[in-house]
């Protein structure tokens, strides 16, 4: 919130506000900032309190200022990062009333995803900015991401300037990066810290470590160990060998399918019956289970649309019985906050928020977030719409707005042509309103560039695409192989739109939204007991992807030579494809050429310039 608004804070007495104990109705309006005025359903039910409480964030990505968009489910994400600090620190207050243990953990990836971390000026280093706001919170334990590997000078500046502000809580346990020491020495150490030990303020001894996943994607002079090779350490047996009250496993790893059981079991095998509360990340979901009747696994979604909590009754340590614990995935907005901090409007704002959202505000002035390139007629979704459709981002991206930006100031552009890219390369919805600076960087934030092959037949080409996303049988083994490889690299989209697909299917999607009853937002179904959503919302449509996206095939004759133009890191995958396609030419790299200096992240904000005003 910009200081100037202040006034408008005082002024907003007929804005409902969701706190217990005071009359309000089911939806309130949201009138704060510049937002639209939107209806937000409130919390369906106080939070469960035990002896230890956890908030927890994931995924991050630089969206700290929040969703600002008005078609739902963007506005149950519209609080922004000064909001979620004035959140802790009023219930860091209640847990005080309560004496109970309060934390505040995340499991990593701050860089990439929106302006404020990716629209530095030349000379910059991601994130750099936008992070200091992040070390403005509490955080008790903060774990290493992938994407905070994928540039060494991101790393380097974790290493640098953010770690050491966490005092050793900022935790890279089987993550190092290659520096020169003090005695000029080439050495490669910890980003963060291997694992901390702390107490509590209820003096609760805890043991914590900080794991990222097999991740192969990172940088040259940054190393990442295998999870399994790790448990092997003898610094990881020293770390766990003495019995704390809980063990605090945090991690870029996702709670389900991936390694934490290697963790789990490697702590078990020590302390059978220790409680282990394990904070996960990393496929933007909301998930939940327990790998015994003493632990419990929380992911917390994605971009600040989830806040995670957690509560766990430990009081009786000695107790070997199954323990109680609860989880809760928070829509972060005001009304949230305000309800489960129990203030009202007028007295939710601390000081501290109110200079973080002044400052992030400036932040986005400062990189000229806010520059415009037009206004969007409409939503183009990646996966509410069918592909094809005019609704469908990926439609808009393929067949209209690549082949406008592309050919812009191109001597090929009197040549037909098909265009091709992957469906990965639209990383987040456009929503009708303004087009901005910021959103370009978040909805197509990869700068790759555009190569093409010269007088293929339009015959051939037209079935490159097709052949790319085709899964024949004999293929299944190869494409399950591949999906692993990207995994390993960090590519988690198939993991959340499955999620999704899941999600609208188990819900009973279009009967849930036909009745109109409740807004659009996210419907977790998890292994843990009881409802995990703070608000219950009607499940988001979901219409299934292809991997690859194309332009409309020219109206000429299969004979007509064109050009075949691609994104640049599928060539060698495209001309396989070429290849066994056709038996005329045998295609290699030397019949690949540069198209266009224009690169995929700047395509939409050239074609909203041209059509969006």
């Amino acid at each position: 919130m910009q200081l100037t608004s202040l006034l408008a804070l005082a002024l907003a007495t007929v804005a409902a506000r969701a706190c217990p104990g005071e009359e309000h109705d089911h939806a309130h309006e949201h009138s704060r900032r510049a937002y639209p005025q939107t209806h937000l359903t409130p919390p369906s039910r106080p939070l469960e309190w035990g002896d230890v409480n956890i908030i927890h964030t994931t995924d991050s990505h630089g969206w700290l200022l929040g969703h600002q968009k008005a078609s739902f489910p963007e506005p149950n994400y519209s609080g922004d990062f000064g909001d979620f600090a004035s959140f802790v620190a009023h219930m860091k207050q209640i847990a005080l009333e309560k004496d109970v243990d309060l934390l505040l953990v995340d499991s990593g990836d701050l860089h990439d995803g929106t302006g404020l971390s990716d629209g530095f000026p030349p000379g910059g280093v991601d994130a750099h900015e936008s992070n200091k706001f992040i070390l403005d919170l509490p955080y008790d334990v903060m774990a290493i991401g992938n994407h905070e590997l994928y540039i060494y000078a991101n790393t380097l500046d974790m290493y640098k300037n953010f770690a050491p502000k966490l005092n050793g809580r900022y935790l890279s346990s089987n993550v190092n990066i290659t520096v020169l020491n003090e005695h000029n020495e080439v050495v490669s150490v910890p980003v963060g810290s291997r694992y901390a030990k702390f107490k509590t303020r209820k003096g609760r001894k805890v043991t914590s470590l900080g794991v990222l996943f097999d991740f192969t994607g990172n940088d040259v002079n940054t190393t990442v160990q295998k999870v399994g090779d790790m448990v092997k350490e003898r610094w990881f047996a020293e770390a766990i060998k003495e019995e704390p009250d809980f063990f605090l496993l945090v991690g870029h790893m996702p709670v389900r399918n991936d390694n934490w059981p290697t963790v789990f079991e490697a702590v078990r095998a020590v302390h059978p019956t220790t409680p282990i509360l394990i904070l996960g990340g990393h496929t933007h979901i909301r998930d939940c289970l327990q790998l015994d009747g003493r632990s419990i696994a929380l992911e917390s979604g994605r971009y600040m649309e989830t806040v995670g909590w957690m509560s766990a009754n430990l009081e009786n340590r000695d107790s070997k019985k199954n323990i109680t614990f609860t989880r809760r995935y928070l829509d972060p907005n005001r009304v949230t906050y305000e309800y489960h901090t129990r203030r009202s409007n007028f007295s939710f704002d601390t000081l501290q928020g109110r200079l973080i959202t002044q400052g992030l505000n400036e932040l986005a002035k400062r990189f000229d977030l806010g520059d415009l390139f037009g206004t969007a007629p409409q939503d183009y979704t990646i996966s509410q719409a069918p592909y094809p459709s005019n609704n469908s981002l990926l439609t808009l991206f393929g067949a209209e707005a690549m082949p406008y930006a592309l050919t812009v100031n191109n001597s090929r552009a009197g040549v037909p042509n098909v265009m091709i890219t992957n469906s990965g390369s639209q990383r987040f919805d456009v929503y009708a309103g303004p087009f901005s600076k910021n959103d370009q960087l978040t909805a197509s934030p990869f700068a790759d560039s555009f190569l093409y092959i010269p007088d293929v037949p339009a015959g051939i080409a037209t079935q490159v695409l097709p052949a790319l996303n085709k899964a024949g049988a004999n293929e299944r083994r190869e494409i399950h192989e591949r999906e692993r490889e990207r995994y390993a690299r960090g590519e988690v989209d198939m993991r959340y739109l499955q999620w999704l697909e899941e999600m609208d299917r188990r819900s009973n999607g279009p009967a849930r939204r036909a009745a109109q009853n409740a807004t659009l937002g996210y419907v977790t179904h998890d292994n843990c007991p009881g409802v995990g959503d703070d608000v219950l919302h009607a499940p988001l449509p979901f219409y299934s992807t292809p991997d690859f996206i194309g332009s409309n095939a020219p109206d000429v004759s299969d004979d007509t030579p064109i050009d075949l133009v691609f994104v640049d890191f599928i060539e060698t995958q495209l001309l396989q494809i070429l290849n066994g396609l056709q038996s005329t030419k045998k295609y290699t790299s030397a019949d690949v050429l540069s198209y266009t200096d224009v690169l995929a992240n700047a395509v939409l904000g050239l074609y909203a310039q041209k059509y969006w005003n």
